[in-house]
């Protein structure tokens, strides 16, 4: 059962689509998440892609970020996400963009949008981290002092410097990795 671990929305159901198309965040996994985050969170400007079902999205909301917008390709998740806001009752401070990863980056980096927190959870063992960590760095979507945070199989190496972004942490949960990464020139100043 998936449900809001914790804020405003704390113990809220979720909806999940039936079958294997999504993989939701594991309670554990987020818990683990949003503590690494801590107050980052409150006032935050979060993008969620691939968000699946917008768990990890409304997390953050629910937590006090100031809006998430959530990336999804499948316009049934893209319904899924809008249940689960009406839900928790949290649809007033969000985004929905129902593109493929490359163009909505495109978009958001033509708008001149910018997160502190960015999270993504792409289908395992389909190689979409690096790419979709270029497309951020390329449109510039980080604030400073930001972060990234990328939710993988745990056997999966990422490289350490992606177009600027350089890992700063990572842990491991089970058969799931999460990996932090900041703006290269932040590092060295506490991010």
């Amino acid at each position: 059962m998936l449900r809001v671990i914790s804020g405003s929305a704390k113990r809220r159901k979720l909806k999940t689509p039936r079958g294997l198309a999504v993989r939701p965040t594991s309670d554990r996994v987020k818990e683990a998440l949003f503590n690494i985050l801590g107050s980052t969170v409150l006032q935050c400007r979060f993008l969620d892609l691939f968000a699946g079902t917008g768990n990890i999205g409304i997390e953050a909301l629910s937590r006090g970020a100031a809006g998430s917008t959530f990336v999804e390709n499948n316009k049934n998740n893209i319904h899924i996400i809008k249940e689960n806001l009406h839900i928790t009752g949290l649809e007033d401070r969000v985004r929905l963009i129902c593109r493929n990863i490359a163009d909505a980056l495109l978009v958001l980096g033509k708008e001149g949008q910018k997160f502190d927190i960015i999270f993504l959870d792409p289908p395992y063992h389909e190689d979409y981290e690096i790419k979709t960590l270029a497309g951020i760095a390329l449109y510039r979507l980080l604030e400073p002092g930001g972060r990234v945070v990328v939710e993988s199989c745990g056997k999966r190496q990422l490289p350490r410097i992606i177009e600027g972004l350089e890992i700063v942490r990572q842990e491991k949960y089970g058969d799931t990795l999460l990996s932090f990464y900041c703006n290269r020139q932040k590092v060295g100043e506490g991010s």
